[in-house]
């Protein structure tokens, strides 16, 4: 009986914090910030495209031929619920921001990471 209730308490948990994220998420002010900081991601990713192109296109390479040993060394920044996967080389942080393409294949360039499963 008490893994049921605690099953049952955590279930009903994660329910209500969906529901207070949903209703943040959906204030006006809430996606006004949200739609400034894409824009400002999207800008400084164009900025940054001319320079960092060739570590897209050697990403692109490595999946084409599924080279394992180059997708290794990768960045593992990424918000890949968002589409977004850095294509730098791991360790890069102290010089460049993450950088790669978004889900609509527009360069973008961002801070910070989210693991997949939010």
């Amino acid at each position: 009986m008490p893994a049921a209730v605690r099953r049952h308490a955590r279930t009903s948990a994660f329910a209500e914090a969906e529901k207070v994220i949903s209703c943040l998420l959906s204030d006006p002010g809430v996606r006004e910030a949200r739609a400034q900081v894409e824009a400002a991601e999207a800008e400084f990713g164009v900025e940054l495209c001319a320079r960092l192109q060739p570590f897209q296109d050697r990403y692109d390479q490595a999946v084409r031929d599924g080279d394992a040993a180059r997708l290794a060394g990768i960045c593992a920044g990424k918000h890949g619920r968002w589409g977004r996967i850095c294509v730098l080389d791991d360790g890069h942080e102290m010089e460049e921001p993450h950088w790669g393409r978004n889900s609509e294949g527009r360069p973008v360039a961002w801070v910070g990471s989210a693991p997949d499963d939010w």
